[in-house]
């Protein structure tokens, strides 16, 4: 008994994790409260009673993806309200950091309520939550609740999952990329890919505009960090460090030319596991060295825990979580090494133990589709004067080109990236139908999620839906015209469709 209470704690603790541990959490958690946020804005027009795509249809049928405390309570947009407000309120106070002065298992309760809100949301968000980042930010929750409080050190497995995430994070990405167009094995990938990537920001063209020998570079550094890279997270202090201060490098690279919601940001938090304290404390000396250690020790004391400040059921929690986690991920590590290696698959109803990656292939050209109304015309005659047709204009997606493409990550804005993803997988979506059904009919919900509605909330006479290929401006281009973006004449798609 004496091994298990005295000796076994001193083995499992990570003293030098201090640092690690308060990032971990309150990164996470600030994830959390993002990820709520985008749910209570737009969960309701798109999937609720009245969305896009129903999901009390999707609970009716059984179609439901995994575990959801809708299928107990049933869907209302109500009650979707309320979970999303609870959730927000719960991961502000792990952000502030209150629940981690309690007992070690205070944060990990609130950390899987956390997890078990998400899920029960993901479960029925069909196609609109159906991102890598929403996996990962499930499993990530699930896992930094076992880090426990400051009243006991950080858990040594614990961390070494998450730095375990973080590999097969990046190296399941650099898979995927090596298997996946030849763009990747050719360097050409980044010739293309800040210009048709999901939603530019606004540095996204300076970056496609510089010469093809930078591009070159930025593949070779993005095989590096994804394949070379995440090994050295594994090592002793300080090589740990400098691998994970390399990835975070790469990843603000990726903050600072594009918008993937918050994958960049889950990864820099999720690298800090590798941050040893005394790293920090050399590199910024104003950070104490040895962050509550001395605190916990005596804390867990003054408890009745062991000697060394962990109390018997947290260590048997600790063991119990770690060796979970550790058998839910042998599926992901066989599909590393798999030929037909899948990405952002989970393998089993909790989605935990995942496989990662994204962009195994770079489209070369950007396809937009453009929705357009006008409130001319007459009968089932729709005007012929071009003038008269004005589009619907999204928050992030690229529409009007002379309008600079806006930083939006981490939040995420869901409807744009899906209008994003619809040239590549097909117009005739159920969900695209319905919502130009609901524009027709000029439906405010569907409306709040655009930026501007050309009838100004009044019904449009005929709709029609446009496909153009855009491309950034050249310097020149933008000198001459003001635009950020050329595109061709286009082509009329769908319709148009006149208002019933």
């Amino acid at each position: 008994m004496e091994w298990f209470t005295e000796i076994l704690p001193v083995w499992l603790a990570a003293p030098d994790g201090e640092w690690a541990r308060e990032i971990l959490q309150r990164g996470v958690a600030a994830l959390y409260l993002v990820a709520f946020l985008s749910t209570l804005n737009q969960f309701r027009p798109l999937l609720g009673e009245r969305g896009l795509l129903p999901a009390p249809e999707l609970l009716e049928a059984g179609r439901q993806r995994g575990p959801t405390l809708f299928r107990r309570w049933g869907y209302s947009d109500r009650r979707l309200v309320m979970l999303a407000v609870v959730g927000m309120a719960v991961s502000a106070l792990l952000v502030a950091g209150i629940p981690q002065a309690g007992s070690p298992w205070l944060p990990l309760a609130l950390f899987l309520g956390l997890y078990g809100l998400y899920l029960s949301v993901v479960n029925i968000g069909q196609v609109f939550y159906g991102f890598g980042w929403e996996m990962l930010l499930l499993e990530a929750g699930f896992t930094v609740g076992l880090l426990g409080s400051q009243q006991v050190p950080p858990p040594a497995p614990v961390l070494i999952l998450v730095v375990w995430l973080v590999f097969r994070l990046e190296f399941g990405a650099g898979m995927i990329k090596m298997r996946g167009g030849p763009e990747w094995r050719d360097l050409t990938a980044l010739d293309y890919h800040h210009q048709t990537q999901p939603m530019p920001n606004p540095f996204s063209r300076q970056a496609h505009l510089k010469p093809p020998w930078w591009h070159r570079c930025e593949v070779v550094g993005n095989h590096v960090a994804q394949l070379g890279v995440p090994f050295l997270l594994f090592l002793p202090q300080p090589v740990a460090s400098i691998g994970a201060g390399a990835i975070i490098l790469t990843q603000l690279w990726l903050v600072a030319t594009g918008n993937f919601a918050w994958l960049n940001w889950a990864t820099i938090i999720l690298a800090s596991a590798a941050l040893g304290d005394s790293v920090l404390h050399r590199l910024i000396p104003a950070l104490p060295a040895d962050l509550g250690a001395d605190a916990a020790l005596e804390a867990g004391n003054a408890s009745g825990g062991s000697a060394t400040g962990v109390p018997v059921y947290w260590t048997v929690i600790v063991l119990a979580g770690s060796v979970a986690l550790i058998v839910a991920s042998v599926p992901a590590l066989r599909n590393l090494f798999s030929r037909r290696q899948l990405m952002n698959a989970s393998f089993n109803r909790w989605q935990l133990g995942n496989a990662y990656g994204a962009f195994g292939s770079v489209t070369r050209q950007r396809i937009e589709i453009i929705i357009e109304a006008t409130e001319a015309g007459f009968g089932d005659h729709p005007p012929e004067d071009e003038a008269d047709w004005q589009p619907y204009e999204f928050k992030g997606k690229p529409g009007d080109v002379r309008r600079r493409p806006r930083q939006w990550a981490p939040y995420h804005l869901r409807l744009d990236w899906m209008m994003w993803l619809l040239p590549l997988s097909g117009l005739h979506q159920r969900w695209f139908h319905t919502l130009l059904a609901r524009l027709l009919v000029a439906d405010p919900a569907v409306l709040g999620l655009l930026r501007r509605d050309p009838c100004a909330g009044r019904l449009p006479r005929f709709i029609r839906v446009r496909s153009f290929r855009y491309r950034f401006a050249t310097r020149a281009e933008r000198r001459e015209t003001g635009q950020y973006w050329m595109r061709d004449d286009g082509r009329i798609v769908i319709g148009p469709l006149a208002a019933r």
